[in-house]
């Protein structure tokens, strides 16, 4: 499609410098501050009147942070309102860099950095998407609100989870999440695609007290590293959910941990098993698969089956799909035909993240499209730039589409 024809100029250069700038500021999760002021600051200088929104949550993890989120105000109060979410944190900076893991470099159509496919090339097109809506002369009639948001990568999503409990979630009719969603779809798919949904997920917390006794003896005693590891076999073989749209559940032990003892019968286990579930299994049946399991093996050490600590009992990962003949699906699928002259995949994520907590908790209308890259959440992570680009101009004529 020549600039001509497009219906919005996003500009592709100011696109990636700007994606550059946000891979070369370190923001490994709980660590967001200087991007978030650095998000902040460019949405103010373009008089897009930005807000800091504060997270805090001091039980757990002490974490104080601030999300940042701007509004366009639309010209009719009944007109829809549309969600832009993307995070700004990543994991934790790997060691196995053979570069500055912070360098934006770019080779070969690739921007490489930590956290520059997740998700930062995402986070770059709906700050460049809103900026292009702005400063449109077409008028709209529904709001616009940008959420760039902390902690996704961490253990809560505490970022989101508190958009939707201080209620700003409360007058959004749909939301668009620029995860990268190819490289984590249930299915091999490529761009331009859409993620109509995604698996829920639970994690399981056993503990399990056996008896302790002399290493060299271990007959005396009753061996909780062993129990838990009988258990956590046995879990791998319950029997999970099946969805037409988003798969099987999938069962995985994460961690055994039965302390430090040099010659001793553990007499403490802990057991953490990870459980995506899809459309159906509820928690109560997730904890009842549980029971079953330890009824069945009879073992000899106690078992106590526990979820994973949460600030709040509100913090779960639900399954969700969105129907294909949304209007929100239908406008990015006229604006990818648009765009990039092609019909878009569908598809689904096979994990879990901030979407679930718009989808299923928050009851938005939720669709993944971000650009695409590889070794997300490890060295050599990369992101594709022109797909950066075509995701900003994607989400601009979707939005504009459904909010003119």
């Amino acid at each position: 499609m020549t600039d001509e024809e497009r219906q919005f100029d996003v500009d592709a250069e100011e696109t990636i410098d700007l994606l550059g700038e946000m891979v070369r500021i370190p923001s490994p999760y709980f660590e967001e501050h200087d991007l978030a002021e650095f998000v902040y600051d460019w949405l103010d200088n373009y008089d897009l009147e930005p807000e800091y929104h504060h997270v805090s949550e001091p039980e757990i993890t002490e974490y104080e942070g601030d999300n940042v989120i701007a509004r366009l105000e639309g010209t009719d109060p009944e007109a829809p309102t549309l969600l832009l979410n993307a995070h700004m944190d990543t994991v934790k900076l790997v060691e196995d860099w053979e570069e500055d893991p912070c360098s934006g470099r770019i080779e070969d159509g690739k921007l490489y950095g930590q956290g520059s496919c997740d998700m930062k090339g995402g986070l770059a097109a709906v700050m460049m998407a809103f900026k292009t809506l702005a400063e449109s002369e077409q008028e709209l009639a529904g709001d616009v609100l940008l959420t760039a948001v902390v902690d996704e990568e961490g253990p809560y999503g505490l970022g989101t989870d508190r958009l939707i409990r201080d209620g700003l979630t409360d007058d959004c009719d749909m939301a668009i999440v620029t995860e990268p969603g190819p490289i984590l779809a249930q299915e091999d798919i490529e761009n331009p695609a859409l993620l109509l949904g995604a698996r829920g997920r639970y994690l399981y917390d056993f503990t399990v007290k056996g008896k302790a006794a002399h290493g060299s003896q271990p007959h005396k005693g009753t061996s909780a590293l062993v129990d838990a590891g009988r258990l956590a076999e046995a879990l791998t073989e319950i029997e999970v959910g099946s969805h037409e749209k988003l798969g099987d559940g999938s069962i995985c032990p994460l961690m055994l941990d039965s302390g430090s003892q040099t010659l001793s019968v553990p007499e403490r286990a802990r057991l953490m098993v990870d459980r995506h579930v899809v459309l159906g299994e509820t928690e109560a049946d997730v904890r009842a698969d549980a029971e079953q399991v330890v009824a069945d093996l009879n073992l000899d050490s106690e078992v106590e089956i526990n979820f994973r600590e949460a600030p709040d009992p509100g913090i779960k990962y639900g399954p969700y799909v969105t129907d294909e003949d949304h209007e929100l699906v239908g406008a990015l699928q006229q604006a990818t035909r648009s765009v990039a002259g092609v019909e878009p995949a569908l598809g689904y994520f096979a994990s879990v993240g901030d979407f679930n907590y718009l989808g299923d908790r928050a009851g938005l209308p939720t669709v993944i499209i971000g650009p695409d890259g590889e070794n997300i959440h490890g060295a050599g992570e990369f992101v594709y730039t022109d797909e950066v680009v075509e995701v900003t101009e994607i989400v601009t004529e979707a939005a504009a589409d459904l909010l003119g």
